[in-house]
């Protein structure tokens, strides 16, 4: 038996709080690809072990992102590996805390908050990437017609008021030859972006390309521009979001867990990119309340990028790490330095 488990009042990007208990199945888990796995982690019960029941904290309330997760629950593919996996939505003092705790076994969570964590003396470390590249993008109404940071002159941005925000547009603006003071920064929090848009309320807004701004796309039908981040490498750094992430102690006293989670988790990614209508569905069968008319063209607008040009799953590099951390500290945006290199491993991946 496998469980998810809600909790109220946390929304996510575009999808509102649920109540599910879902039981695994398996259609033919030995039609697909088995990931390999490490050490003495096999991705199957022995006699000798005991199914462990296991707690994920997810990131936000469920989306695409988490489509290899639900469908590996679906298939019933973490009941084989012996973890009997609940998933929960995240906590007000955030994944990290929860996780280094003990109040949530796994995490997922995103670089910009795992870094400032570790610096603040929060004992976690990511174990697998969810996407190698990150998706963000600042989206608006097409008829605004603003195309690239330049553009973002005299225009209101609407967000949470974080120090990320702020210093990711003035950096792409000032790379593009643009004054970032121009902008009137408007504090929302977690609002429907496209709404708030048509009433006015502001410009642009920080979104998942594959989600938010694909909604706004192909299921309300609305035109809209956006600037991707990925588009503007030189100009602003890569970053792992979202990610997985376990506490020091777990990955140190039961790496063999960590192992079997990311073996089973990695195979339902690959189902993703190797089969998105099915994994698409295997995720609404899991959460129902979603919509199918934007769950399944955004799982099949992830399945490429969730392996990216290396070809496997969850792999993270060093490079990315360090030069995100250099500009959270460059900027401002964490007052204590922070070490990248150290806050990431790929030793629990198959194959790692």
């Amino acid at each position: 038996m496998t469980a998810v488990h809600r909790r109220a009042g946390l929304a996510a990007l575009a999808v509102t709080a649920l109540t599910l208990a879902a039981c695994g199945g398996s259609d033919d888990p030995a039609a697909l690809p088995t990931a390999p796995s490490t050490g003495q982690a096999t991705g199957q019960p022995t006699e000798a072990e005991a199914t462990r029941e296991v707690t994920l904290m997810l990131n936000w309330t469920p989306n695409a992102h988490h489509v290899g997760v639900f469908a590996a629950l679906q298939q019933g593919w973490y009941e084989q590996a012996g973890i009997d996996l609940t998933v929960i939505e995240p906590a007000d003092a955030g994944v990290e805390q929860a996780v280094a705790t003990g109040a949530a076994d796994l995490g997922m969570a995103q670089a910009e908050s795992l870094l400032p964590a570790r610096a603040a003396g929060v004992p976690v470390v990511s174990v697998a990437t969810v996407l190698p590249v990150n998706d963000s993008s600042l989206f608006s109404l097409a008829d605004d017609r603003i195309t690239r940071p330049r553009d973002l002159q005299g225009t209101r941005y609407g967000g949470f008021g974080g120090a990320l925000e702020t210093e990711i547009i003035s950096a792409l603006m000032r790379c593009d030859g643009a004054d970032p003071d121009t902008v009137e920064f408007v504090t929302l929090g977690n609002i429907d972006y496209l709404a708030g848009m048509d009433a006015d309320q502001f410009d642009t807004a920080w979104v998942f390309s594959g989600w938010d701004a694909l909604r706004a796309e192909q299921v309300a039908g609305v035109e809209v521009e956006q600037i991707r981040f990925a588009d503007w490498a030189d100009c602003i750094p890569n970053w792992f979001t979202p990610l997985f992430l376990a506490s020091e102690s777990t990955v140190a006293d039961d790496p063999g867990l960590v192992e079997d989670f990311l073996a089973v988790t990695a195979r339902g990614y690959e189902l993703a990119v190797a089969d998105p209508a099915q994994a698409a569905g295997l995720l609404l069968e899991q959460v129902p309340e979603l919509d199918s008319a934007l769950v399944e063209p955004s799982v099949a607008y992830y399945a490429p990028l969730f392996v990216g040009d290396a070809g496997t799953w969850g792999v993270q590099d060093e490079q990315t790490w360090m030069q995100f951390a250099d500009f959270l500290t460059s900027s401002g945006v964490s007052d204590e330095e922070v070490d990248g290199a150290s806050a990431f491993t790929n030793e629990y991946l198959p194959g790692g």
